[in-house]
């Protein structure tokens, strides 16, 4: 019985594209994995404290950081919604990693976490592609990609949703059909990758 371990962090609980490519990842893991278990904290609703000097004194024995880290190490797969805001990741999703990661406990090659796949949906209203005019303001996936490698020695794939504010910006409107195939895109990245995975981890 596999566990996902799946994270949202977007602002808005409707009309997010993360939230919504999540969910669909979601839902294709379920019918994979029926009887099995997903973990899931919306880190919007009820975000988590910013780490202060006792938390970071007490390591794992802290409450909440033992808490989040033993949710870590119990999944076998981890779905992180990780939208764009102001060039980098949601201050909640930051808030979630500086509580998990404990230096000591789950960190390096010999991590419990080592090895967990890790697939994020970092969803953003322009593009930061490589070529684009803002490649080089890119700091969702260039974080998380380090951050997770670096500390947990995870496994981390990406699905991304350009373009969401083409719809509502009358700027953005010749860039429509761009945003609608990326969306679509990302749906049937969610579903493939969530069912290859599925698959992957009950072998």
């Amino acid at each position: 019985m596999a566990t996902l371990l799946h994270l949202d962090s977007a602002v808005f609980p409707q009309g997010s594209a993360s939230r919504e490519v999540t969910a669909a990842f979601v839902q294709a893991w379920r019918e994979q994995h029926p009887d099995g278990q997903v973990i899931y904290r919306d880190l919007a609703a009820e975000p988590l404290p910013h780490l202060d000097a006792a938390a970071v004194a007490a390591g794992a024995n802290d409450p909440l950081r033992g808490e989040l880290a033993a949710e870590l190490a119990a999944a076998d797969a981890v779905l992180i919604g990780a939208p764009m805001y102001n060039f980098t990741i949601p201050s909640t999703l930051k808030a979630w990693l500086d509580q998990v990661i404990i230096v000591g406990h789950n960190v390096g090659p010999d991590s419990p976490v080592a090895g967990t796949p890790f697939t994020v949906v970092a969803s953003r209203g322009g593009s930061y592609a490589p070529g684009t005019p803002r490649a080089g303001a890119e700091f969702v996936q260039n974080y998380l990609a380090t951050l997770l490698t670096a500390m947990f020695a995870a496994e981390v794939d990406f699905i991304v949703p350009e373009l969401t504010l083409a719809h509502s910006k009358p700027e953005m409107a010749e860039l429509i059909p761009l945003a609608d195939a990326s969306r679509a895109q990302a749906f049937t990245d969610a579903t493939e990758k969530a069912k290859n995975l599925a698959s992957r981890l009950a072998v």
